[in-house]
């Protein structure tokens, strides 16, 4: 954190310590993501997911910042498209206000959800 920290202090004299702070968030998370290859695993969780799901089952995916939740919205729609889920949600969820003072990291999630088609819908 503190390398991180003045690094970006340093090559940007001017960033506000909010701003700063921020970059320093954003700068660790992109580290966390490719150190743990998350965004590959999440792909072939996705990718799999269908199989997993008896016919009528349903799956929820709370998602933290928009690389993940573009990666669940755009499968579930490829997915819903192609006959695989017969609902997914039309918006996202968001913690309310009540919700998001009591944890303060609500604040990021966001929910998508999706129901796995019957059988006969996807031999259409």
């Amino acid at each position: 954190d503190r390398l991180v920290r003045a690094g970006l202090a340093k090559a940007h004299p001017r960033l506000t310590k909010p701003d700063l702070k921020m970059s320093v968030r954003r700068t660790l998370q992109a580290i966390r993501i490719a150190v743990n290859d998350e965004f590959s695993a999440l792909d072939a969780l996705l990718r799999w997911l269908p199989t997993s799901l008896a016919p009528g089952g349903r799956v929820a995916m709370l998602t933290f910042h928009s690389g993940e939740d573009r990666r669940v919205k755009k499968a579930f729609q490829a997915g819903h498209r192609a006959g695989v889920y017969a609902d997914i949600a039309d918006e996202v969820i968001r913690s309310r206000k009540e919700e998001t003072f009591a944890n303060r990291r609500a604040s990021a999630a966001k929910l998508r959800w999706a129901v796995r088609a019957p059988l006969e819908q996807r031999s259409r």
